[in-house]
């Protein structure tokens, strides 16, 4: 498929698809007129790619980690260092503390549309008092 094929299944901008070949996350092949051509398995890729970096996880870490999730459960990462290690729990740490904070605010917007569709007003909470 062409690029813009790849842009439209995935929603990513045609920029980003080729910034994410400059940073060797997908590759293409070069068609005889100079066109791009991805696989098909270039679609869940780059979905995959967006989801880690929406996860904040920065790319250079997810160079590494991407051959490792190509099948699903199936880990394979012979050349893991212990600072590589210890940097995957800290990103994994951090992830899971933005998911802690995301859970809170939909709870909190879910409160919200519940009071709001009861009719009645959320009340708000009182201001700090000044000192």
């Amino acid at each position: 498929m062409r690029i813009g094929e790849l842009s439209e299944r995935t929603n990513t901008s045609r920029r980003l698809l080729r910034y994410y070949e400059e940073q060797l996350l997908i590759v293409s092949a070069r068609m005889p007129n100079g066109y791009r051509e991805y696989d098909e398995r270039f679609v869940d890729r780059v979905l995959q790619i967006r989801g880690l970096l929406d996860a904040g996880l920065p790319v250079r870490i997810i160079k590494q980690i991407l051959p490792c999730l190509d099948k699903p459960r199936t880990i394979h990462f012979p050349d893991a260092t212990p600072e590589m290690l210890d940097t995957l729990r800290r990103e994994r740490d951090r992830m899971t503390e933005r998911i802690d904070c995301l859970i809170r605010n939909r709870d909190s917007v879910s409160e919200y549309l519940d009071e709001v569709s009861k009719g009645r007003r959320p009340t708000p909470e009182p201001a700090p008092a000044e000192t």
